[in-house]
């Protein structure tokens, strides 16, 4: 905890017991170690044995984009959390200029926690608010990654169809939205909504069922067609480069394009 040494154990644990403590916070469990912003949800998990891994299903499927931009130039991310997703790009990536954005100190203090690597060449790491920083940077992002929450749910300042629009303009031509949905589905179905008309019905949402999340993924080129049996070789082949199961992951895509998920979910609300 982001406590003095001196600060009162007791009050502390009640805190915790009753979901008032107001900052986040970090366990283990001998194995994994877990960000927590209370004490119903996990933020991020590592293993403590392969640090730089993605543990949490959803992180997983969130690098789905690889199959569409296998060699992003430019990559901006929402939401550092425990740092999953900034250290398999880093040491992955490595031609990648990657960009974190998190407007929660209290998280900036963990990142060594969590192992995450300071900032380089190729990594920046920025206290700033995700919607104000889109709004004033340049355009050429190739993939934006959104996985931004707080211990009330998705980011209320990104929740806007003035940040997706944002997101619209500053992607490249052939860029990408990719967004972490978790909590209620009736709470995200307008945003996947108001996603679909600001990218011209060009979403997939599909789910990740050991998580209870949705990941929802978008595209700016206004020629975009997947290639599906073109897709399904460059999966075994990124299976192979990243250790992650991208065939498995491909034919969950394809399902729910096909099955027309997106508007499904987005129906919700309706």
């Amino acid at each position: 905890m982001l406590e003095p040494p001196w600060a009162c154990a007791e009050t502390l644990s009640a805190q915790l017991l009753d979901e008032t403590y107001a900052r986040p916070y970090v366990m283990d469990d001998g194995e994994r170690r877990f960000l927590h912003f209370n004490g119903r949800l996990i933020q991020s998990a590592m293993r403590l044995a392969a640090p730089n891994d993605l543990d949490l299903r959803y992180t997983q499927k969130m690098m789905s984009f690889l199959l569409f931009r296998p060699r992003p130039r430019r990559l901006l991310l929402i939401g550092l959390g425990g740092g999953s997703l900034v250290k398999f790009c880093h040491y992955r990536l490595l031609a990648t200029h990657m960009t974190v954005l998190e407007n929660n100190p209290d998280v900036i203090a963990l990142r060594d926690a969590f192992l995450v690597p300071p900032d380089s060449a190729t990594l920046t790491a920025l206290e700033a608010d995700g919607a104000e920083y889109l709004a004033q940077t340049e355009k050429g992002i190739d993939v934006l990654l959104v996985d931004a929450f707080d211990s009330t749910g998705f980011a209320s300042s990104l929740a806007k169809r003035e940040f997706f629009e944002q997101a619209y303009a500053k992607l490249t031509g052939s860029g990408m939205l990719v967004v972490n949905l978790a909590d209620d589905e009736q709470s995200y179905a307008g945003l996947i909504g108001v996603v679909m008309e600001v990218f011209d019905d060009r979403v997939i949402v599909f789910p990740v069922r050991e998580d209870d999340n949705h990941v929802l993924l978008a595209f700016r080129d206004p020629m975009f067609e997947p290639d599906w049996r073109r897709l399904h070789a460059l999966a075994k082949d990124l299976r192979s480069k990243y250790g992650l199961d991208y065939p498995a992951f491909l034919e969950k895509i394809e399902r729910a394009d096909k099955l027309g998920l997106a508007r499904r979910e987005a129906g919700r609300r309706r």
